[in-house]
Order: C-alpha cells, then structure tokens, then sequence
C-alpha cells in the first residue's frame, strides 16, 4: 500500500490537490528491471540518474521515480514540505506541480524517472512571472489509467 503524503503552496512551488504516493521496497534494485516495470504500467520516457539538489517542479506531466541504488533524503513540496528518506527499492509518483530537491543522497544512489504514456515534461522552479501559465498547464494534465508500480487506478 503506498503512502500518500500532501502538500500546501510553499515557496512559490504550487504543489497539488493531487497526494504524492510512495511505495516501499516493491521495485528490483536495477535499472533497467524498474525501466521495464514502468514501462509494462504505461509510464515511459525513462531515464536514470539523480535528482536534482534545488526545488523543481514538473508543470506539464506526473513523475515516477524508481530507486535502483543507494538511499537519498529528497524534499518534497518546497521549502515549508517534508523530507523523506528513500532507498533501493522504493517508488514514488509525484503530481505535476509538487516540488522536489536532493538534500543528502549516498554516492552510488541512483533513480528512474519516468512519465505516463511516455510524456514530455518541463523542469520549473517557482517563479512569480511563470504561475499563471503554470497553473494552467498543471490544470490541463491528464491523470494517468494506473500507477507504475501495480497498474491500478490512481487518485480516484
């Protein structure tokens, strides 16, 4: 069962009405293992790497994040949000316009992203003169059929 954690407006991060979910230990500890998993769920555009270590957001798709190594504190829903710890194994969904940053992570920690439908997405950081049209495209994104990690329906 996956955790759901939500967030108010923080530091010019709007956030979502939407929860962040987070699984634990459910995902291989491998790459290309949470590449295919994702992508049998519908989310693709993968890539592997880190994340990022300031507030950002995605104002025009959704995010998956698999860990494949390692463990990382990343904040969650800007500077007033909480800090979860995550390891090899867990998954996360992020909701278009909830923000995200790397606060510690280990040498070797790795994740997945990926996308529903293999969507595009953008990378924003709150700024004044962009939140109408962020709110706009954060508005006109499509909730995904299922989450990646079981393919069941998400958010209702």
């Amino acid at each position: 069962m996956a955790e759901a954690h939500r967030f108010a407006p923080s530091g010019g991060i709007p956030n979502s009405d939407l929860p962040l979910l987070v699984w634990r230990g459910v995902l291989p500890e491998d790459a290309a293992a949470i590449t295919r998993h994702f992508a049998g769920h519908g989310w693709s555009n993968a890539w592997t790497n880190g994340v990022f270590g300031y507030h950002h957001f995605h104002s025009i798709a959704h995010e998956a994040l698999g860990v494949s190594r390692g463990e990382a504190r990343v904040r969650f829903g800007g500077p007033g949000g909480e800090t979860l710890t995550l390891r090899a194994g867990d998954a996360v969904v992020i909701p278009a316009g909830v923000g995200h940053r790397r606060e510690w992570a280990s040498p070797d920690f790795e994740v997945v992203g990926a996308y529903p439908g293999g969507g595009n997405y953008d990378i924003r950081r709150g700024e004044a003169a962009e939140a109408a049209e962020v709110a706009a495209n954060i508005a006109a994104v499509p909730r995904p059929a299922g989450d990646p990690v079981e393919g069941r329906p998400i958010w209702g």
